[in-house]
């Protein structure tokens, strides 16, 4: 009957093993190096840039973390036993280019090379985010950067509500939410951040009751007053990304102007009746709401909301297509809606997507931010660019 040592020494048999020098040299052409200890380990200091994946946890899944089999990895663990098994485990799922870091952590430390410490949740986070953490696009790291991430909302009402109650579930640290409303009984068909016992209150403040309920690592920041010209560098500045909920065409295109200025992201949304739509502008890497609509449309065919009305779920859809976008901007997710334009109908249930060019007659660019002037927009909302 075989013994530890035994089952060791044939697992080294079986693999390729190198000191810290060689997985020095492997990890700067390119190598992955994947950590297998336990967690409270990996806390403790880790190689740079490391995959964590401890050694109980690694047949179920490293396939849905490290899809490339023919990558080339060095494995460690604490001393380069745990290591030479996973090494091995490894090659019987299939990867072809994987050698086991002899001495470990330990030696790797010892030595004085490179090293850091993850960043970290809790244990109430960990809990908290435990979905998020089990998708190899988040993990960790990804939960930690939507923590440390800002966005700003313009507008507490039928799309910023769903957008701010998934942006405070999904953990992004600091939400600012802009509204100079209160919260009016007409509003509840929609607007899910209020209630009953709010109407008469300002919305920003019945927004952060509602926020700071749902999840306590979440801090909100209020701005109960109009934005204009005279305060939207101010307000938006700082924030990663903002989330556009407004329902008229000035504020619409001030933001656009403030952000290609700032260079910050906007996820648009609109909604009309039964129908809305999505899109991100990016203004460093993609078209922006000018390209999108060069001139407001004439008062009477553009009504607001008020006017024509909107099926009270309808918000609620395109509002939380504006979070999932934002989220996958933060997270440099999959593909977001650069230059593309998703417009739904619900009547018919389609999702249909249209590309979006960058206008070439609009001057309104991140190449031109130093000359764009923000002004009040009078009604023909052409761009004010200044001289050199």
């Amino acid at each position: 009957m075989a013994n530890f040592r035994d089952l060791l020494s044939a697992a080294k048999s079986e693999i390729s093993e190198t000191d810290t020098d060689g997985a020095a040299k492997r990890i700067a052409d390119g190598a992955l190096v994947l950590d297998v200890r336990e967690p409270d380990e990996y806390d403790e200091g880790a190689l740079e840039g490391a995959m964590h994946i401890p050694r109980g946890h690694l047949e179920s899944q490293v396939e849905n973390r490290l899809t490339d089999k023919n990558t080339p990895v060095v494995v460690y663990c604490a001393g380069g036993v745990r290591s030479a098994f996973a090494a091995r485990t490894l090659g019987e799922l299939g990867y072809t280019d994987v050698v086991s870091m002899d001495g470990g952590f330990g030696r790797w430390k010892d030595e004085g090379r490179p090293w850091t410490k993850p960043v970290t949740l809790t244990a109430e986070q960990k809990h908290r985010y435990k979905r998020h953490l089990l998708l190899p696009e988040v993990g960790v790291e990804g939960q930690v950067k939507l923590l440390e991430s800002k966005v700003l909302l313009l507008g507490a009402g039928g799309l910023g509500s769903p957008a701010a109650l998934y942006l405070a579930a999904a953990g992004v640290g600091t939400i600012g939410i802009v509204d100079m409303d209160e919260v009016d009984a007409s509003n509840l068909q929609r607007q899910i951040l209020h209630n009953v016992e709010r109407v008469g209150e300002r919305k920003v403040d019945s927004a952060r009751k509602t926020l700071e309920a749902l999840n306590p690592d979440v801090t909100v920041e209020t701005y109960d007053t109009r934005l204009d010209a005279t305060n939207i560098e101010d307000i938006i500045s700082g924030y990663d990304i903002v989330v556009d909920g407004a329902d008229n065409f000035p504020s619409r295109y001030l933001l656009n102007d403030a952000s290609v200025k700032l260079g910050i992201p906007v996820v648009h949304g609109s909604i009309f009746r039964f129908e809305g739509m999505v899109s991100v502008f990016d203004p460093k890497n993609g078209p922006t709401y000018r390209d999108m609509v060069p001139e407001p449309p004439p008062a009477e065919l553009a009504p607001s909301c008020a006017e024509a009305g909107v099926l009270g779920v309808l918000p609620g859809i395109v509002g939380s297509i504006q979070a999932l976008e934002a989220i996958k901007v933060l997270l440099h997710l999959g593909d977001p809606l650069v230059g593309r334009i998703l417009a739904i109908d619900t009547t018919e249930m389609s999702f249909r997507v249209f590309n979006l060019k960058v206008d070439p007659k609009n001057e309104v660019t991140w190449q031109n931010r130093d000359r764009i002037q923000l002004r009040e927009l009078d009604g023909l909302c052409a761009p004010w660019l200044g001289d050199h």
